[in-house]
């Protein structure tokens, strides 16, 4: 997200799409209209709904969708997207199909779309907006990057940052499902490069090797990275909550992870109360 984010949001005529709207629409000039096939005219939020996405990035310059349609509709909804030019497509659909993923997530890569999600609770910025189903009212404006595949997870940690008066720059929600567009790693980049950022917290759980990808890119990180893995007594085979939360081999778990960014130079704690307390010496250190 920066100054350029022009959003939209497919399904913005349902009782989700209108939330996110009310949502949005608070940051001025984030929201600049939806997509709803149909229902072309309406207004939502102050924001002039369209018939298909092609329409509403001619007339708006979107470059941003958030896309809250039923699963079955998911990817019809992103591929329209991408065919229109968006650059950055947010699901927060989810039960997606697991074979729908993987057509529109290979379609978004060769198209040069970024993908965050399916099942992803969305994006804030505390210098732009609130293009996710985060309170913000609970969030402060500071030098900590989140990145987190669990909504719940996120509220948890945001609320101790705030009773800490620890803030925030940017929390990226990526989504807890099997399959999903752009990874820790990625975003772990992104915050390097980024100068608003001066640390991250990366939240992970069982199931998949995301985290382990993180971890081997955040051996040459120059800034410091703080991680917690839920469901650390969860053995192989049981699934925790998320699509994509079943650890199928040792090196899913996530004792196995926690360990690994640990000894990739990882700051990390068995208890998210306990990291916290670590971010704040840190920062209070300085």
């Amino acid at each position: 997200m920066d100054k350029s984010t022009r959003v939209i949001i497919q399904g913005i005529t349902g009782s989700v799409g209108r939330a996110f709207a009310e949502r949005v629409s608070q940051h001025k000039g984030l929201l600049v209209g939806g997509v709803t096939p149909g229902r072309q005219g309406e207004i939502v939020s102050g924001v002039h709904v369209y018939d298909n996405v092609e329409d509403s990035v001619r007339e708006t310059g979107a470059n941003f969708s958030l896309a809250v349609v039923p699963k079955e509709f998911v990817k019809e909804a992103v591929i329209e997207a991408v065919d229109a030019g968006i650059k950055t497509v947010v699901i927060y659909t989810e039960g997606v199909q697991v074979h729908d993923a993987l057509i529109f997530l290979e379609y978004a890569r060769i198209k040069g779309t970024r993908i965050i999600g399916p099942n992803a609770a969305g994006v804030l910025s505390t210098t732009i907006g609130n293009i996710s189903d985060i309170n913000d009212k609970i969030v402060k404006k500071g030098k900590i990057g989140v990145i987190s595949k669990s909504g719940t997870l996120t509220y948890e940690l945001l609320y101790l940052l705030y009773e800490r008066n620890l803030g925030v720059s940017t929390v990226v929600c990526l989504g807890g499902d099997i399959l999903i567009g752009t990874k820790p790693a990625e975003i772990l980049e992104l915050f390097d490069l980024d100068p608003e950022t001066e640390a991250v917290v990366m939240l992970g759980e069982p199931g998949g090797t995301d985290e382990l990808s993180a971890a081997d890119y955040l051996r040459n990180m120059k800034k410091p990275v703080y991680a917690y893995i839920s469901g650390l007594s969860v053995p192989v085979g049981v699934r925790m909550g998320h699509a994509g939360a079943l650890a199928g081999a040792e090196k899913e778990t996530s004792r196995y992870k926690l360990k690994y960014l640990e000894e990739s130079g990882a700051k990390v704690s068995r208890n998210i109360l306990d990291l916290v307390d670590i971010i704040f010496k840190d920062f209070h250190s300085k």
